[in-house]
């Protein structure tokens, strides 16, 4: 139980780094990096940049609390797949502005002539695909936890 302790308590520890350096990245880093940009490129990278760091505050919120779900021995439990599935969404809709931003600059690559050079859209081409895995590999992961739940609520009639 200790080990497990340290274990969630390192987790909370990570997890509020990793948002204060999002909100600073947000708040900050994005619009100083962006400033000396042309207004029609600024706009539409700061509201997708923002758009994806606010679904991966929102998912650190979410195993926020699932950390204290199992912290409390409630994981399997309606409330642990409410915030499961927040998980999904949020990531399905980063993935999904990430995956539009990063089309449409490849499409403005693409058909810019004098801009038209392949390294970009194959350098985005990679952070696209991977950053998929984490929503596909949480499908997969809200499934076992439901099936888990089902054998835990089993166990529970049998005891």
């Amino acid at each position: 139980m200790l080990r497990s302790r340290i274990v969630v308590l390192a987790l909370r520890v990570v997890l509020l780094l990793a948002a204060a350096w999002l909100v600073v990245m947000l708040v900050l880093s994005i619009p100083g990096e962006l400033a000396d940009e042309a207004l029609a490129f600024r706009v539409p990278a700061q509201i997708v940049l923002s758009l994806v760091i606010a679904a991966v505050l929102v998912v650190i919120v979410c195993v926020w609390r699932l950390l204290t779900l199992v912290q409390r021995d409630r994981l399997f439990s309606d409330a642990s797949r409410r915030w499961v599935d927040a998980i999904v969404w949020a990531l399905a809709v980063g993935w999904a502005v990430f995956a539009v931003g990063a089309l449409a600059l490849v499409a403005v690559i693409f058909f810019t002539p004098e801009l038209r050079d392949p390294g970009i859209p194959m350098a985005l081409f990679g952070p696209v695909v991977l950053s998929a895995l984490p929503l596909l590999l949480m499908l997969v992961m809200r499934g076992l936890l439901q099936q888990a739940s089902g054998y835990r609520a089993e166990l529970d009639e049998v005891i």
